[in-house]
């Protein structure tokens, strides 16, 4: 459903599914996407020229693609290999098709401009099994040394039912859960602005945890604890508990951690197969051209240093000493890259943006998958009616374990291990190996009758995202007080409100994103700044599709006094 203006679209229906629409920037990319009129388009003097497109993660190779339609010719730079946190591998000597998702693995249907592509490239999903899901079989929650097996949260004991409640209540109570929730599946716009305006002034200084204090559901300790350790969604929410508040209200409102599905085959599929995809309507180049023709085969090196030059050009020297000048360049990279892997020129942005980058904030995550012969787990125990072993939430090293599998005659792979922050940070001293016995030591305290090791079939592989060379952690999360920064960052596409000698260079990505470590946000940004690109070549949307800068003054972020 679309109207000439996007904001102002109303689905009426109480039943329609929600989306990331906003809260901070309610903007309909999925109807600005599958408009026939398409995203824009630029004038014919501009055909051809060259844009620097610095990362090659989604949001890079998104905004690549948009921009080869348009008849402009990206210039993609990757210092690692295509897909960023889309990262999907194999275990060496296994069957190519057991792989691991060394990032992101697990998409809420609200991400609905991720969808767009994922359909556009001709991939599949299905069910992702999170805790208490129904794609999962069973789960065991381990806190203390006490566990208890469950097929849904109505088998665990009354006291995690108890913080449930309390979760709910806390969010209706505190931030105005169901009329938010519902004027975001409406797209209700003045209510979201209304609402999101009121608590982002009140709780931009809060942490989540001082957020759950504040509420009497939670007066308990214990159910604090309880709900740092074992949450509801995907899991335990203590590691973000010195974070925003905000940040973890966006991820409510938007049902970000519900009803999760995986990519079959692994996400990095998804901008593999953008790299490779001839667009059927394209503007200046022939049929069949890709990125990946463009660029024969191969994206550009790693970016070593970016510079302002004359007639306020972007200059990029990438690791092999070639330098070339362009008119205009999107950075999609974790932003801390230009604070330090990349000698960068003051001139590029204006010193509040610099000082936004300084402030980011990232959380660490760490991951451990091994390859099993077969999914073994799914074996009932006799003597109890029980899986052998379940999805499991503990307060052990290992914190979260997943079960994936394919069916029950093929091999299988088990993620032993899924921490963030703190927890991530206690892996990293230790080799795979390493990692792998402390993890199995664990999970044989809660299951001591099973002995997963004689079901290895490989190698484990793992990740500390906190120790790759060209990321700094896992994904941001802004802390308290850094509401006013992202907004600076999330509105840089909007450049004709930056000083004149300080545009051209574009930003978009995770870091950028109101919702860091989903991909529907890297999406959204990358279509922001090829808005802002098309906008500088002198281009335009059409006037029944307008783009998210077109309607920026009626629904732009909260901007709250820096006096």
């Amino acid at each position: 459903m679309t109207s000439t203006v996007p904001n102002a679209v109303q689905h009426t229906d109480a039943t329609e599914p929600i989306t990331m629409f906003g809260p901070d920037f309610p903007y309909a990319y999925d109807d600005f996407l599958a408009h026939p009129a398409g995203i824009g388009q630029i004038p014919a003097t501009g055909h051809g020229t060259e844009v620097a497109v610095i990362g090659g993660g989604l949001s890079g190779i998104v905004a690549a693609y948009e921009l080869m339609k348009m008849g402009l010719k990206p210039v993609v730079y990757e210092a690692d290999r295509i897909g960023g946190r889309l990262r999907t591998v194999g275990f060496e000597g296994c069957d190519p098709q057991l792989t691991a998702e060394m990032g992101a693995m697990r998409f809420p249907p609200s991400s609905t401009a991720l969808q767009h592509y994922i359909d556009l490239v001709g991939l599949e999903t299905k069910p992702f099994p999170n805790p208490l899901s129904a794609a999962t079989p069973s789960t065991v929650v381990d806190l203390k040394g006490e566990s208890h097996y469950a097929r849904t949260i109505d088998d665990l004991p009354q006291v995690y039912r108890d913080v449930m409640d309390a979760w709910n209540r806390c969010l209706e109570e505190g931030a105005d859960f169901s009329d938010m929730n519902r004027a975001m599946r409406e797209r209700d716009v003045p209510r979201i602005r209304e609402i999101w305006a009121e608590l982002v002034k009140k709780l931009d200084n809060q942490t989540f945890y001082g957020f759950l204090c504040d509420s009497d559901a939670f007066k308990s300790f214990r159910h604090r604890e309880i709900f740092g350790q074992v949450g509801f969604g995907t899991g335990g929410w203590d590691t973000d508990f010195p974070n925003s508040i905000l940040e973890i209200l966006r991820v409510v409102y938007t049902e970000a951690d519900d009803h999760h599905r995986g990519i079959v085959g692994g996400s990095q599929q998804l901008p593999l197969r953008l790299w490779d995809r001839e667009p059927q309507k394209i503007v200046h180049w022939p049929l069949g051209t890709s990125l990946s023709s463009l660029h024969n085969g191969e994206p550009r090196p790693a970016v070593t240093r970016l510079n302002r030059t004359a007639g306020n050009r972007i200059t990029v020297t990438d690791a092999t000493g070639d330098i070339r000048t362009y008119p205009a360049a999107i950075f999609t990279g974790q932003s801390w890259l230009l604070l330090s892997k990349i000698d960068c020129d003051d001139a590029l942005f204006p010193i509040d943006h610099w000082t936004a980058m300084e402030r980011t904030h990232y959380m660490e995550s760490s991951k451990l998958f091994v390859p099993v012969d077969r999914p073994f787990w799914l074996d009932e125990d006799p003597a109890t009616g029980r899986d052998t072993m379940s999805m499991t939430l503990t307060d052990r090293m290992t914190r979260g374990t997943y079960l994936l599998d394919d069916g029950p005659d093929r091999p299988a792979v088990i993620c032993l291990s899924y921490t963030w922050c703190d927890d991530s940070l206690k892996w990293l001293p230790l080799s795979p190996n390493e990692r792998m016995d402390v993890m199995l030591k664990s999970l044989g305290e809660i299951y001591p009758d099973v002995d997963i090791r004689k079901h290895v079939i490989g190698n484990p592989v793992t990740v500390s995202w906190e120790n790759e060379p060209w990321f700094m952690g896992a994904f941001k999360a802004n802390l308290p007080g850094h509401y006013r920064y992202q907004r600076r960052l999330f509105t840089h596409f909007m450049q004709d409100r930056l000083p004149a000698d300080r545009r051209g260079l574009f930003l978009a990505g995770d870091d950028i994103s109101w919702t860091a470590g989903w991909a529907e946000g890297a999406v959204q940004t990358a279509l922001n700044a090829v808005w802002g690109v098309m906008t500088q070549f002198g281009g335009a949307t059409d006037a029944t599709n307008p783009g998210p800068g077109d309607v920026f003054d009626d629904i732009a972020p909260v901007e709250l006094p820096e006096d």
